[in-house]
């Protein structure tokens, strides 16, 4: 029997990537797992679209290996989070809070992907890769493939580009334009808005890109890894929803749409999984932040609120330590 193709999937949640990427450190301390090394297809939207560019990043000082350890990607957003989500004063005034513009100017994210990812293009990533994006010119969901990106320059773009447009999230930062290699523009905002776990689209590409003896992949011949950024659920009561407006519905839409997403995946996930003699083949880590201290917005990137996401990955990670034991081994 062929040996099954491993699949990391990484989701949405700014701040909040802090908990997958623990979870990842973890693995690798715990089981000598590296993400570049050990898996054959990494998935990533927003959040989890960057980090998955960040684990595939060649080192140009020794070819064929990642430029990053696990415990050097988590520290990008100790490094570099509040800039990312600082607010200049004029700024504020001049959005009105973020009422008339995006409430984060872009200088702070971009000079961090540029200061992490260089001019790395997608092509030169280790390993096939789908990171999120949508098209607001053409109305589609855009997906950035490593693997297309090595076969034609009209799929290949600079890395730096592609984590800028997967996180560019509605009413945080303005939508990128980006340029392909071959001079293709495309406009495009964060991939959570359609699909904030892409654990399926991972999935799906899997069975595209891989074969098994001749034979286009299905679930028996793939194992999926699902590592979430933590939920919460918030509740809106009736009495207070029934009274908003377009302003006062626009954040419980964008929280309500993330997390729906994600559930609609991972619920289908279980079901194509539950048709194969081992379902395990499917593993999904996330956890409640409603019973921590944590503060759950995206954008809470004080060093106090990081360390408690820190230590909540590695929570998880202890929690589900013989699960993902199991997962490895099958």
């Amino acid at each position: 029997m062929a040996e099954l193709k491993k699949i990391l999937s990484i989701d949405g949640g700014g701040i909040r990537g802090i908990i997958p990427g623990q979870i990842l450190v973890e693995i690798e301390k715990e089981f000598g797992v590296e993400v570049a090394a050990d898996f054959d297809l990494v998935a990533g939207t927003s959040t989890g679209g960057i980090l998955a560019c960040a684990f595939l990043l060649e080192n140009p000082n020794q070819p064929h290996t990642p430029k990053f350890k696990a415990e050097e990607v988590v520290g990008l957003y100790f490094k570099k989070g509040d800039a990312i989500f600082d607010v200049p004063f004029f700024h504020k005034i001049r959005t009105a809070g973020g009422i008339l513009d995006e409430k984060y100017p872009a200088d702070g994210i971009e000079e961090a992907l540029q200061e992490y990812f260089g001019d790395a293009w997608l092509k030169d990533l280790l390993k096939p890769c789908i990171v999120t994006s949508y098209d607001i010119i053409n109305r589609k969901g855009h997906f950035f493939g490593q693997h297309k990106a090595k076969n034609d320059p009209d799929y290949n773009f600079k890395v730096k580009d592609v984590a800028r447009a997967t996180s560019a999230a509605p009413t945080y930062f303005e939508c990128e334009q980006i340029m392909s290699e071959k001079g293709g523009a495309f406009t495009l905002i964060d991939g959570g808005v359609f699909v904030n776990n892409p654990a399926l689209v991972a999935y799906a590409e899997g069975r595209n890109i891989f074969e098994i003896e001749g034979e286009e992949a299905t679930a028996k011949d793939m194992k999926i890894l699902s590592i979430g950024t933590g939920y919460t659920r918030k509740s809106y009561p009736y009495k207070k929803a029934k009274k908003w407006g377009m302003a006062e519905w626009v954040q419980p839409v964008i929280d309500i749409m993330m997390s729906g997403a994600s559930e609609v995946a991972h619920y289908q996930l279980n079901k194509i999984y539950g048709t194969i003699d081992n379902p395990d083949q499917y593993l999904r880590i996330d956890g409640d932040l409603k019973t921590t201290n944590i503060d759950p917005d995206m954008d809470c990137a004080t060093q106090e609120n990081m360390g408690k996401l820190k230590a909540f990955g590695q929570q998880l990670f202890e929690e589900n330590k013989e699960r993902i034991k199991e997962w490895l081994e099958i």
